[in-house]
């Protein structure tokens, strides 16, 4: 079963009084252990449909589903709860908290969510991206491929079943872009993640197993490898 999945969705936003239609009937699924890459010209669509299939905003028309179950009509405490179990986001900018290591970044979800062995989970994490000899590093103590990584264990901390990954390498060079792509598609197979990545790359496109075209809204093509 899909763990993320689109039917026919529409968003629509008004700009200066005027309906600007974000997506226009697109239709989409990510499975267990696949990733599935978007690309297109900026303004295509790609961050709203990110933002669509982590419940941060809601279809105008149509229906997401997460984990089989639809965003729209759910309660605040159930996105709240959504989110947190189901889904882990990774940015282009790392988005991690200057004053926490990297052990601590990594651990915040967990304790915002009262969890059990915070620290050790997060441990484990770090240790899966390879970093955790750096876990008391602070981020301006760290390379932009290493607050990368730790931003990917901190998206992975609380086993999400699916993963947004926005521009994941568009601050890095090619060597380490190409260096956490290996490890983002490695962490999606293992993890069994349902994985969504955002990218005008094109070393980024071509690890994943689905390529959708997006322009002006609409999905103008879909590669399978």
């Amino acid at each position: 079963m899909a763990l993320v999945e689109l039917r026919n969705v529409a968003r629509d936003y008004v700009s200066d009084g005027q309906k600007v239609r974000a997506l226009d009937g697109v239709s989409l699924s990510v499975a267990p252990g696949e990733l599935v890459a978007l690309v297109g010209r900026s303004g295509c669509g790609k961050s709203t449909l990110l933002n669509l299939a982590g419940a941060m905003d809601f279809p105008t028309s149509g229906e997401v589903l997460l984990d089989g179950r639809a965003t729209s009509g759910a309660s605040d405490t159930q996105l709240t709860q959504l989110r947190r179990e189901k889904v882990g986001f990774i940015f282009q900018s790392f988005q991690l908290l200057h004053t926490l290591s990297a052990i601590e970044n990594i651990e915040l979800p967990l304790l915002l969510a009262s969890r059990a062995n915070a620290r050790e989970i997060a441990l484990e994490r770090l240790r899966a991206v390879d970093l955790d000899g750096l876990a008391q590093r602070l981020p301006h103590q760290l390379s932009g491929g290493q607050m990368q990584r730790v931003a990917i264990a901190r998206a992975l901390v609380h086993s999400p079943k699916v993963l947004l990954a926005d521009e994941p390498t568009g601050n890095l060079d090619t060597a380490t872009g190409n260096a956490i792509l290996e490890l983002l598609l490695r962490l999606t197979r293992e993890q069994s993640t349902a994985t969504l990545m955002a990218t005008h790359s094109a070393e980024a496109a071509a690890i994943a197993d689905v390529v959708i075209t997006l322009r002006d809204g609409k999905v103008a093509t879909v590669n399978r490898r």
